[in-house]
């Protein structure tokens, strides 16, 4: 079994932090995490996929890390049609994707994944909103992969979240390293 596969959307994420990690950056968005993940899942199972980044929260503090375990496609929405909000039409997947691996000494976390920074009230809804998780879990689902995630909040998903999350790149790869090692990783 080969070692975990730590994924960031990009290097200001994990800086020079996680060497001696098998690291991949994806690129922001859902299209380019799942491309990226695909591609490298071609060449190697990996034993497990650790999903880590920042991540905006109307309910959770700066600067806190949380275990999501639950993926909604935030931006999916064929109301119009009939169709259950957020469901992709015609798809068995279920509306959230419940496929992750909790760290226990973090908060629980339900993660709204869109592509789009995500300041609105819709933020809300979630404990964390980002670019990339939805994506990467569903991946894992089907591929029958372990999957973590570990989401460092940055911003507030409110009026100042540029500015906050901007801010967070220089905290968030010192912050998300000890929270793996105290996953155990």
């Amino acid at each position: 079994m080969s070692k975990p596969l730590l994924v960031f959307a990009m290097k200001e994420e994990s800086q020079e932090v996680f060497s001696g990690y098998d690291v991949l950056h994806s690129g922001i968005g859902k299209v380019n995490a799942t491309y990226a993940l695909t591609s490298r899942l071609r060449k190697a199972k990996p034993s497990l996929v650790i999903n880590m980044g920042t991540a905006g929260s109307r309910k959770h503090a700066g600067g806190s890390i949380i275990s999501c375990t639950s993926f909604i496609q935030r931006d999916m929405d064929v109301t119009a049609l009939g169709f259950e909000k957020w469901k992709t039409p015609f798809s068995d997947d279920p509306v959230v994707i419940n496929h992750g691996v909790h760290v226990k000494d973090f908060p629980l976390g339900i993660c709204g994944s869109g592509d789009n920074f995500d300041a609105s009230a819709g933020a809300e809804g979630f404990d964390v909103v980002d670019m990339e998780a939805y994506a990467l879990a569903l991946i894992c689902q089907r591929e029958s992969i372990p999957f973590m995630c570990l989401k460092y909040v940055s911003d507030g998903a409110n009026d100042d979240a540029h500015k906050d999350w901007h801010e967070a790149l220089h905290h968030t790869a010192e912050k998300l390293k000890e929270a793996l090692v105290k996953a155990g990783y």
